[in-house]
């Protein structure tokens, strides 16, 4: 992932930490006859910077749900929640000395790293979404806006059907429009309301046929050598609105596939936090 240059101040005292700490903990390694101990009294001082790092990390959730709060600019709080949260890594294992001792801080560190690896994963998923996005979904609409857009364009459709077949769904006029063979009419009727309003109506349908863009295209060009001329302009619309209609479910996949990471993260990430506090206060107290 190629770090965009309003990172790189971030980047630079991130990597500029971390040499400092490492030199420290290896002197304090060396030092230590007995090994790095979490309750020496630097062993304690990574712990504790440690922790504040993972603190000031989860508190990127409080801001967010504050949006009225001035304190510093939210993109200034995600790249620290990014970058200090990976520096709390390092500190933790130093406060530790790479040893994983009693039940509890083997959890602590299990949760640590699946929180650093989804954070990780989720910041990956940020940066190269949107670029995704654009390509595959070049009429990418507001989300919210995704059902209401929906709801046009099955009226939309109705309204163009009945143009052949007379009113469908509710819409349209008494007479059709377009003036074709009785059979050719009916058997458009037949294909619209057993493929393509029911698609249209439930776009989700799992292996609904109208979903995948290639038997789409087959489907519409079948249709094409089934019926009259006169009704060709109205299948290419038709086959339009499918179209955007693929592009909005996948819009919806990709949104999904965006924020399900953090129902992983999210939970994990309190319960370290709360974890690693239980853990400061017997490691004081006892």
């Amino acid at each position: 992932m190629r770090i965009d240059r309003t990172h790189r101040p971030w980047v630079i005292a991130t990597i500029a930490l971390a040499t400092v700490s490492t030199v420290a903990y290896i002197v304090y390694a060396v030092e230590t006859p007995s090994g790095p101990r979490g309750g020496s009294a630097m062993g304690l001082t990574f712990g504790i910077v440690g922790y504040a790092l993972m603190l000031y990390a989860g508190l990127l959730g409080a801001r967010k749900q504050v949006p009225t709060w001035r304190i510093g600019r939210a993109q200034t709080w995600m790249r620290g929640h990014l970058w200090l949260g990976l520096l709390s890594l390092l500190l933790i294992l130093f406060h530790g000395g790479f040893a994983f001792r009693g039940p509890l801080t083997l959890v602590l560190m299990l949760l640590f790293f699946i929180v650093i690896g989804s954070g990780i994963l989720g910041a990956a998923i940020q940066h190269y979404v949107p670029g995704f996005m654009t390509s595959r979904v070049p009429l990418e609409t507001i989300y919210e806006e995704i059902p209401h857009v929906r709801a046009q364009l099955r009226e939309e459709a109705d309204q163009l059907a009945a143009a052949i077949c007379g009113p469908v769904g509710g819409v349209g006029a008494e007479i059709a429009v377009v003036e074709i063979e009785h059979d050719d009419r009916e058997r458009f009727r037949e294909v619209y309301l057993r493929k393509v309003r029911p698609y249209l109506a439930d776009p989700e349908t799992p292996g609904a046929e109208l979903s995948d863009p290639r038997r789409s295209s087959e489907t519409f060009e079948a249709l094409r050598r089934l019926l009259a001329e006169p009704v060709h302009g109205v299948l290419d619309d038709l086959e339009n609105i499918c179209e955007e209609e693929q592009q909005l479910s996948r819009q919806i996949r990709i949104y999904r596939w965006l924020h399900a990471w953090l129902l992983v993260h999210v939970p994990l990430s309190i319960a370290l936090l709360v974890l690693g506090g239980v853990h400061a206060v017997m490691a004081l107290r006892y």
